[in-house]
């Protein structure tokens, strides 16, 4: 198709793709150790590949394995990665000016490939919405080349992790590693105070709750943490919201 060619062509493609690439290997790590959980657990090849080319999200993705595996009823999976991927309503929310000339079907592909980094980088680099065409198809190809280079970085690690999931011994920690992958993007992203509360009333939540079956207690730390800074943020002067947003 035309656009998508003038946007591969566009000089703001390489230029999201080269920001990203810095992320790229811990997405990558992250997608491996995703990929070999999946196969472990007892789910199939085609499973396995399936869920990284239709779900991917990889909280979500790891959310749910364990469900899957404890046999949990459909609706406290889907449940789970509601919860999980709420924060993708946020991002959409904010991005909806920036995108909302496109057609709806390359909103839905756009918000689908965006993932948390993409997002990020993209902000960063264009804090407010173009008003012009020119800008418009800028900003698509920047975003564009984030999420081209997320997609691949995570989608080929994960298929990788499919394929010698059965190889690996189980002696190199991988279940380990990925959660280091995990908290080293959660420090990356507490970097204001309101998120720093939120991390901390989470993860005293989902030890407090650890009891709880089928891995509710991570649903209960999303759920009371997201209160908490509605509770806080309600309260707090709008200078201090700027500064904790």
């Amino acid at each position: 198709m035309f656009f998508l060619r003038e946007i591969r062509r566009h000089p703001e493609f390489p230029l999201g793709m080269r920001a990203t690439a810095g992320v790229a290997p811990g997405i990558a790590a992250w997608g491996l150790m995703t990929g070999v959980a999946m196969v472990n657990s007892g789910m199939s090849v085609v499973e396995a590949v399936a869920m990284t080319l239709l779900v991917y999200a990889g909280s979500a993705q790891l959310a749910a394995i364990p469900l899957i595996v404890a046999g949990a009823p459909a609706w406290i999976i889907w449940a789970t990665g509601f919860c999980v991927n709420l924060r993708f309503v946020v991002f959409s929310l904010h991005l909806r000016d920036y995108f909302m000339h496109m057609p709806r079907w390359r909103r839905l592909v756009t918000g689908f490939l965006t993932a948390d980094l993409s997002y990020a980088v993209f902000t960063h680099h264009f804090p407010e919405p173009a008003q012009d065409r020119a800008g418009r198809l800028a900003q698509e190809s920047y975003l564009a080349g984030n999420y081209f280079v997320t997609w691949v970085a995570w989608v080929g690690a994960s298929l990788i992790g499919v394929a010698v999931g059965n190889m690996i011994p189980p002696t190199w920690g991988l279940g380990f590693a990925g959660v280091l992958c995990l908290v080293g993007i959660l420090c990356s992203m507490a970097n204001t105070r309101l998120r720093m509360v939120a991390a901390l009333v989470a993860g005293v939540t989902a030890v407090a709750a650890y009891a709880l079956p089928l891995k509710l207690n991570i649903v209960a730390a999303i759920g009371v943490a997201v209160l908490a800074c509605f509770w806080l943020e309600g309260r707090m002067p709008p200078p201090m919201k700027e500064r904790a947003a």
